[in-house]
């Protein structure tokens, strides 16, 4: 009889996991043998501490061979749904290689990536350039059939527009809120079926040996490139604040992205306006009254910057 394996899961994650609700405290009380199934089935042996960020749990392995390794498990959720099948259709290209997958249980086997040194470690303007290169490599590929499109998330944020609106306390922010749901709405007719990432930032790139940068945990849309900018605007905003003008800041990053993606400014202004408008739902879903200040800046600096 084979001895059953079970992985030790970090309290932190446990208890930071298990308070979005009854299902995730489920999932957590079922980790620890799911873990084990994997490394049982995956012929893996653990090779280090395990690492979590807010939704999985990422542990360092060695495989059979003794190639170093990484297993990621993760709920199934819409956002991550299509990851195996767009990690397939990069293979490799720019981001981190998939070895295997579990489709029931949203398993993942990773190369494994040098988690203490994130793209965030390093010059602002470094960071940029190396993201941007990136993402024009990860944008370049065309979305499998099948993945979420980002005109079916945007027609459902605009139909969420009004209700929002209503809850925001100022005046400006409304108005701010509307310009930003007409941007949408003048773009999301128009077809566009590029693979993107949905959250690439600076912390979500790390260095490899098979190549110097690699992006790590795309939730993956088909869609239009322009909505791929805002992660790349908003994080790192010390950096943004410490240049003393925040308006130059943004828009230097905002030319540099457009430029090596070669996106049409006005057309990824607005997709950047409908991230922004995203991002107010989310916040007022979880019972904010007002926009985020870091929000508010990048919209009004893209505004009254013409193209």
């Amino acid at each position: 009889m084979t001895k059953s394996i079970s992985i030790d899961v970090p309290e932190a994650f446990a208890a930071s996991y298990g308070a979005h609700g009854a299902g995730q405290r489920a999932w957590i009380t079922r980790l620890p043998r799911l873990g084990g199934e994997f490394l049982a089935r995956w012929d893996l042996r653990l090779d280090g501490a395990a690492a979590y960020g807010m939704a999985s749990l990422v542990l360092p392995v060695l495989r059979a061979d003794g190639t170093p390794a990484v297993l990621k498990l993760q709920q199934l959720r819409e956002e991550t749904a299509g990851t195996a099948t767009a990690l397939r259709a990069w293979d490799g290209n720019g981001i981190v290689r998939l070895l295997d997958h579990d489709a029931d249980s949203a398993t993942q086997l990773l190369e494994r990536l040098d988690a203490a040194r994130p793209l965030s470690s390093v010059a602002p303007d470094t960071a940029v350039q190396v993201l941007a290169e990136l993402m024009a490599r990860l944008t370049s590929v065309p979305a499998p059939e099948g993945l979420r499109r980002l005109s079916d998330i945007a027609w459902a944020m605009l139909d969420q527009v009004e209700r929002a609106v209503a809850i925001l306390r100022d005046p400006a922010q409304q108005r701010l809120m509307r310009i930003c749901a007409d941007a949408v709405a003048g773009l999301v007719g128009e077809p566009c079926a590029c693979l993107l990432h949905w959250d690439l930032h600076y912390d979500n790139i790390l260095a490899g040996e098979r190549e110097p940068w690699l992006a790590i945990d795309p939730e993956p849309l088909s869609g239009d490139p322009g909505f791929e900018l805002l992660p790349a605007l908003d994080n790192r905003w010390d950096d943004v604040e410490a240049t003393g003008d925040v308006a130059r800041a943004v828009l230097r990053r905002f030319d540099l992205l457009t430029e090596v993606l070669g996106l049409d400014r006005k057309r990824a202004t607005g997709w950047t306006l409908g991230r922004v408008l995203q991002n107010a739902l989310w916040d007022i879903e979880d019972g904010k009254t007002a926009l985020e200040p870091v929000q508010i800046a990048i919209a009004t600096t893209l505004l009254r910057h013409r193209w």
